[in-house]
């Protein structure tokens, strides 16, 4: 909760990986201690900053999820923050520090989905999204962090794809419909990557 976030040893700031940390231990918890799932089951999904989130725990834990959608992800942290043009930037400050001070700079990169993904890892399969006319999380985002997953992952990684939409900002289609369409494409994807159509 909010009190736990805003703790000195929460999770802004110099304390932003305990997100990343929670989030893979909650996997493990489901899959070790409860044993409602495994790794060939168990998917994972964010948007923007909770694309960041999915970003962090699979290159953290690739081998814990079989399919990680990440809608407009905010993945090349440090790239994104340290330009104050892009608005909201220095108002997120405030939760992730400026990285134009070295400490702030050195902890994000220790994060940042774009720089860490492990070389030879099995990635599980992802979905990377993003929005042409997006002015938060810029549709390159997605692409450079796909780019790079595919050139580094090992054997046994699933398929990573991109879908960007030529139309969209960051909070997709306003159009009612077409956000329909939109998710149906995400589940289509996600029940496929999990097993679950019948061929």
């Amino acid at each position: 909760g909010r009190q736990w976030y805003e703790e000195p040893k929460g999770a802004k700031f110099l304390c932003k990986n305990n997100t990343f940390n929670d989030f893979v231990d909650v996997a493990r918890y489901l899959i070790s201690d409860r044993k409602l799932t495994d790794p060939s089951m168990l998917s994972c999904e964010g948007r923007s900053a909770g694309g960041l989130l999915i970003g962090a725990a699979i290159n953290q834990a690739p081998d814990l999820f079989k399919f990680a959608i990440l809608g407009v992800p905010f993945v090349d942290v440090v790239c994104t923050m340290v330009d104050a043009s892009i608005p909201l930037t220095v108002v997120e400050w405030e939760e992730w520090g400026n990285p134009n001070c070295r400490e702030y700079h050195d902890y994000m990169m220790g994060y940042s989905p774009i720089n860490n993904v492990q070389g030879g890892a099995a990635y599980p399969a992802c979905l990377l999204t993003g929005g042409l006319h997006d002015p938060r999380v810029q549709y390159w985002e997605p692409a450079k962090f796909v780019a790079e997953l595919r050139h580094a992952a090992g054997e046994g990684s699933g398929a990573m794809c991109l879908k960007i939409d030529m139309a969209a900002g960051h909070f997709s289609a306003s159009d009612r419909y077409k956000y329909l369409r939109e998710l149906s494409f995400d589940y289509a994807m996600l029940l496929d990557q999990l097993g679950l159509v019948k061929k």
